[in-house]
Parts: C-alpha cells; sequence; structure tokens
C-alpha cells in the first residue's frame, strides 16, 4: 500500500510566488503526513480567473480586458523558471511526486499546464490542456500531442487529464494505453456530477483517480478582479470537490466541499492488475479489429527553422 494526497486549495491568483509559497507549505504537510504523491488543482501557480471574460463579447474588445490578460500574463511562469525550480527542490527535499497545475507561459501565449515532478530528477512531464473549455479559449492556447506526458513512481504510471480533457473518451484511451495507473485529474470543476464522471474513469480504465479541485471564495481575489456574471455559490468563486477513487470505482475520500483541505487514500498498486481480469480497455475489450485509434505525438509548432 502507499499513500496519495490531494490538496484542495486555492491559489493566489496573479501572484506565483505566494501561490508556489502555499503550495509548498501544503506539500511539505503531505510528506509529514506519509504522502508519496501529492497531487494540486488545475492552474493553482497562476490562478484560475473565474468570472472574468476578458472584455472579449463576440466581434469586440476592451481595453479593460487588455489590462486584465496582461496583469494575468505577468502572474504565469515558465517551466523553466525559478517558482518551478523552487517546487522541484521543495519536491525532492520531501522525497514527493508532484503533480500541479500551472498557467505556463511560452513566448506571448498563455497554456493549462499540469506539471509532473519527479523527486530526484524535477520536472518530467508537463501536460498543456489540449482543449480549453469555453472562454478558456480566450485566454490559453492549446496543447498538442507532444505534451501527453506520463512518469513513473513507485506506485505505478501516473499521467495527467486536465479538467473537461477528462470528457474526451480518445484522450482517456490514449491516456489507458500509456498504461496509467495513478490518474491525476486536477479540475476546476466544483459540481457534483464531477464525482460520477471520477467514478466512470476509474471503472473504465481500472486505474487509481485522483482529482484535486480549488477551493476559493470571492474575498481572495483582488478587489478590482471582474466577476462579469453572478457566481452560483455567491460568495464561493469555486467550492472544491476533490475525490479519491479506487479501479473498482469504490470513493477512497471524498468530495469534499466549501473547505480547504487534503485529502489522503492509501492506495493498492495490484488493485488495478486484479480489475484487468474481466475488463482491458485497450487490451481484450477493445477490438481492435473493428476499432483503432492513432494519436500524433509530434510537437506542432508555427514556425520551424531548418
Amino acid at each position: 500500500m502507499a499513500k496519495v494526497a490531494v490538496v484542495q486549495a486555492g491559489s493566489v491568483l496573479f501572484d506565483a510566488e505566494a501561490s508556489v509559497d502555499k503550495a509548498i507549505a501544503r506539500l511539505r504537510e503531505a510528506a509529514s503526513n506519509g504522502a508519496e504523491l501529492v497531487v494540486f488543482p488545475e492552474a493553482f501557480i497562476g490562478g484560475y480567473p473565474k468570472g472574468s471574460m476578458f472584455g472579449a463579447p463576440v466581434g469586440m474588445r476592451t481595453g479593460d480586458g487588455r489590462a486584465q490578460f496582461e496583469r494575468y500574463f505577468d502572474g504565469a511562469v515558465t517551466v523553466d523558471g525559478p517558482e518551478i525550480a523552487r517546487l522541484a527542490e521543495a519536491a525532492h527535499d520531501a522525497n514527493v511526486f508532484v503533480v500541479i497545475g500551472i498557467i505556463e507561459r511560452s513566448g506571448n501565449t498563455l497554456y493549462c499546464t499540469a506539471l509532473m515532478i519527479d523527486p530526484e530528477l524535477g520536472v518530467v512531464g508537463a501536460h498543456r490542456k489540449l482543449m480549453p473549455t469555453g472562454t478558456e479559449r480566450v485566454i490559453w492556447g492549446f496543447g498538442d500531442g507532444s505534451t501527453l506526458d506520463t512518469m513513473d513512481t513507485p506506485l505505478g504510471r501516473v499521467g495527467s487529464v486536465i479538467c473537461w480533457e477528462n470528457y474526451m473518451p480518445l484522450l482517456r484511451q490514449a491516456m489507458y494505453a500509456k498504461g496509467v495507473s495513478v490518474y491525476c485529474a486536477p479540475t476546476v470543476d466544483d459540481r457534483p456530477a464531477w464525482t460520477a464522471t471520477m467514478t466512470h474513469i476509474a471503472l473504465e480504465g481500472r486505474t487509481h483517480v485522483l482529482s484535486a479541485c480549488q477551493y476559493i471564495t470571492k474575498s481572495e481575489f483582488p478587489d478590482d478582479h471582474p466577476f462579469d456574471e453572478e457566481l452560483p455559490y455567491g460568495e464561493t468563486a469555486i467550492r472544491g470537490g476533490s475525490v479519491i477513487v479506487a479501479p473498482t470505482g469504490e470513493v477512497l475520500a471524498g468530495p469534499v466541499y466549501d473547505e480547504e483541505t487534503i485529502l489522503y487514500a492509501d492506495i493498492d498498486p495490484g488493485a488495478k492488475t486484479r480489475s484487468h481480469l474481466d475488463f482491458d480497455p485497450v487490451g481484450h475489450y477493445s477490438r481492435p479489429d473493428v476499432f483503432e485509434l492513432r494519436v500524433d505525438t509530434r510537437a506542432k509548432g508555427s514556425v520551424t527553422f531548418e
């Protein structure tokens, strides 16, 4: 058995240094309680600007919206930057594997990215969200197949699928084919239905599922942050719902709402193997004579210098 942890907490919007400080504190707390793997929510470093439209109604852009984007851009991080180096050092010192959502700055584009950090090797994966949802497409670029990263750990192969990417059946199939046994789902989806999605994926992939969602209130946003629409939960911007599910579909921890917390569970790596007796979505239950999936893992740059 191995202990895993899921951190349910809110980031410090637009302040990468403060968010890293908070992440390191939670990482150390989880490690002190025996966790070998710690999963943080989507956009934990850089923040999730809930409720803002960035002044981008159809056919228009506003000066205020561009100023909002400038602040958001300035609060993002690069994968090789000092903030991530601090996280990697903390993971090394605590001897834990880490999955954490960041807002990645690359050139003049932002990406919603899930980093995978090995305590000895540092950053070993950076999965960019393939399909930003709705208005997220205004502020985030699209990932490509070159970032469907996984990492080996003593708990098994770890992979990450971000928020509503989990509703993309072909992406899930690709991750199952990569042998994911600890399926991490950083998210900001705080609906009760999210637990059903995570349970389905655990059963479908015969994998442990660790979903980390932010909990953050309106009061923790800057005073001038525009909430362009009324929030469904009043003063709570994102209300959590983090959960840990076993390959059998058994919910091991959570879901928890309306508070910051760390969820823990002991997971049995052998549970995945036992679960494949009667179902393997990329093996004996896949019918490759009828269905075939091809995954393009080439990086797609807009400019190539030869």
